[in-house]
């Protein structure tokens, strides 16, 4: 994608500094790395590399040319400030990151097909992305550097010397993954299915299912790309990328005070998005339970993935008064028709003085909300792929992506809702579809699906 500009790196020195500053800096330097991995017999952090920088030239912190500097064994480490690690998100925990995160300002998704029919390959695969993946959220680059100019660098090294960007990288698998290959089929969940054909779906093979879907986010779009390029090189030989997508929404640095995104249709996304921070209401919508079945998805939770082209021109020729009734809200505000802030109470009952609905029961807000009483988790970005070659038109839209305890009573049902009569039918298609049942969080020592494999 280009046109993005990579966001100033938080905490990074200035160019004039008091010898006292200096002195703290360096002190700090000296001190291991939050999160250093055990085995490790000594780290450079990103003062000093900017340092070599300094002294031998950028080129020095790239490809083999660290293997100069750097001695056989020593790790490449970003900047370890207190700005920094405010700057990282765990990969380690309870719940897989990058579900209730709040969300980064870019995505780098992407599904892969797997090429072998052996599970203790697939097993070393996820093993060796877990590794990989609690390196590169904590802004390590991969693996060990050292000087033989005749063997390919550990890491891809376009991530050298950023910050870790609040990379979370989320990995779930496909209905396929079960499909007998791995003498799994008797641990698919009950019901786990590849989404029914919506009416109004116009969906294309080459941005639909895979055996394994990855979600990367974070608030560099160079650095997500690092992440999704490292895991598809380590996976050669065992998967192939099937289809990938990059998304965005407005970055910190454009909206401080962080509102609500707008869509590329100009409205409020995300409005009506329950409160993450309920633990409660999490469990009981998010989060997949023990008590569901099967057991080795407890902690998790199903993803529904849908690419959903926008017709732009067509958009942009409609009235604003259209506009709003197609989305039951007001451009500016994003409050409800007839509210003046953006979470007023929405009330599908108000009438206007002629008695009509003030929202109009096909808007898309009336349709998703409905009596209130099933919501999804989502977490949408923007996307544009340039033009479209065959009408003209630009190939931009949304990545559209929902996180629910139960696919089936939560997103298909509100899903089906909204083909049958929403509004915004006249203005978007649906090209992509996948889902992913979410692996729950990774604990120290074990690995990306350890509960199932």
């Amino acid at each position: 994608m280009k046109g993005f500009r990579r966001q100033k790196e938080q905490g990074a020195p200035q160019h004039a500094e008091s010898h006292k500053e200096q002195a703290d800096l360096e002190k700090k330097d000296a001190q291991p790395a939050d999160g250093e991995l055990s085995g490790k017999s000594t780290t450079v952090s990103r003062r000093e590399l900017l340092k070599l920088a300094g002294v031998g030239g950028l080129g020095l912190l790239l490809g083999g040319g660290v293997g100069a500097v750097l001695s056989a064994g020593q790790r490449l480490e970003s900047m370890v400030t207190e700005a920094d690690t405010q700057d990282v998100v765990p990969f380690y925990g309870k719940h897989q990151a990058g579900i209730v995160t709040p969300a980064q300002d870019f995505i780098c998704f992407a599904a892969f097909d797997l090429t072998t029919s052996d599970k203790e390959q697939v097993r070393s695969l996820f093993k060796a992305w877990t590794e990989a993946s609690a390196a590169m959220t904590s802004g390590t680059l991969i693996g060990t550097d050292n000087e033989n100019l005749n063997l390919p660098p550990s890491d891809t090294g376009e991530a050298a010397g950023l910050s870790p960007s609040r990379t979370t990288i989320t990995f779930g698998v496909g209905p396929s993954f079960f499909d007998g290959r791995y003498g799994l089929a008797g641990f698919k969940p009950a019901g786990f299915r590849e989404l029914p054909r919506f009416q109004g779906d116009a969906l294309e093979e080459q941005w639909c299912g895979g055996d394994i879907g990855v979600q990367v986010c974070a608030n560099d779009l160079q650095v997500a790309f690092h992440a999704l390029r490292n895991l598809a090189r380590i996976a050669r030989g065992t998967a192939v990328l099937r289809w990938t997508q990059e998304g965005f929404q407005r970055t910190a640095q454009a909206d401080p005070a962080g509102s609500t995104p707008r869509n590329l249709l100009g409205f409020k996304d995300g409005t009506g998005n329950p409160d993450t921070s309920k633990a409660d209401e999490m469990k009981r919508l998010v989060w997949t339970q023990s008590s569901d079945g099967p057991a080795w998805m407890g902690n998790g939770s199903y993803m529904a993935v849908r690419r959903v082209r926008m017709r732009i021109e067509v958009w942009d020729r409609s009235t604003l008064g259209d506009q709003e009734d197609t989305f039951g809200r007001h451009r500016s505000s994003g409050a409800p028709l007839g509210k003046a802030k953006e979470f007023d109470k929405l009330d599908l009952t108000a009438t206007s003085p002629e008695g009509k609905p003030l929202t109009p029961p096909t808007s898309h807000v009336a349709l998703a909300h409905g009596d209130g009483s099933i919501n999804i988790l989502r977490r949408s970005y923007s996307y544009s792929s340039g033009l479209d070659k065959q009408t003209g038109q630009l190939d931009a839209g949304l990545l559209f992506i929902s996180y629910q305890r139960d696919l089936f009573k939560q997103f298909v049902h509100i899903q089906e809702k909204l083909a049958r009569n929403d509004k915004l039918n006249e203005y978007i298609v649906h090209k992509g579809s996948a889902v992913f049942a979410c692996f729950p969080g990774v604990s120290q020592g074990g690995y990306i699906g350890d509960t199932l494999l």
